[in-house]
């Protein structure tokens, strides 16, 4: 069985199950970078610069169930989600209509980017386990370590442009949720993790043996949050056939086909 935790923002616009979505599918390129600044103004302390800091949710997949049109998207943004973290805000109508077309836009995304070269998966899966030793800091399903992200479903929740970017450059690829957290308690004890949840008062952090440690800020002695991901690069440690491999067994994992 999957091991789950508590999140103070559910995943509740990312759904596994592929549902239709009406919107345009094209954007004035005016709207779209109106809409970027709308989104680093009022979405990216959440969301993240690349749409994928709450867990579980990655705005440039577009699999939004609950915002399938563009006018749920606005009355989702207008009316927020109670009991989710999900704030209403007031936008005029230029504001939202850019902001859509920045979030279905793929946040920016390079549509001129080059494509990730995917490889074997199965040759993957024992870069993964064997020359990468990944399991030493990532789980998959029930095996591995609790230090790094859970990455049982990591093709369906990032891109394999996102993937390769973690692999080559992970400081660069890092979620902001998934940075490294350090805390001092009153009584001198020191927790070290990964930051899960945060808002203005408390902190959630994975300790590396799966434990979830609840933190109130204001009675913590010192608390800071690594910039620096503490995974090494795969640029030079794997060669580049080695590397599309573990991209496409990495690509494969999305839950359901463990």
């Amino acid at each position: 069985m999957r091991r789950t935790f508590p999140c103070l923002a559910v995943s509740v616009l990312l759904s596994a199950v592929p549902i239709a979505q009406d919107h345009a599918g094209q954007y004035p390129a005016a709207d779209i970078a109106a809409g970027s600044r709308v989104y680093a103004a009022n979405c990216a302390s959440c969301h993240g610069a690349t749409g994928v800091g709450v867990g579980g949710i990655d705005l440039r997949r577009g699999r939004l169930p609950r915002a399938a049109t563009d006018e749920a998207l606005a009355a989702l943004v207008a009316s927020g989600i109670p009991a989710t973290g999900m704030p209403s805000f007031r936008l005029t109508p230029d504001e939202t209509r850019g902001l859509i077309a920045f979030i279905r836009g793929g946040l920016g995304a390079d549509p001129n980017a080059p494509p990730v070269r995917l490889g074997n998966a199965a040759r993957g899966r024992t870069i993964f386990e064997e020359k990468g030793r990944c399991l030493s800091c990532h789980r998959v399903g029930t095996t591995g370590s609790w230090a790094g992200p859970d990455l049982t479903d990591i093709g369906a929740t990032r891109t394999p442009a996102a993937i390769q970017r973690s692999l080559v450059d992970p400081t660069v690829g890092m979620r902001p949720i998934n940075r490294p957290v350090r805390a001092v308690t009153r009584d001198g004890a020191v927790i070290t993790g990964r930051r899960l949840n945060e808002d203005t008062y408390t902190v959630q952090i994975v300790t590396a043996e799966g434990r979830l440690v609840s933190l109130v800020k204001g009675e913590l002695r010192d608390w800071s949050v690594g910039l620096t991901s503490p995974m090494p690069s795969y640029k030079d440690e794997l060669s580049p056939d080695d590397l599309a491999d573990l991209i496409a067994y990495l690509v494969s994992l999305t839950d359901g086909a463990l």
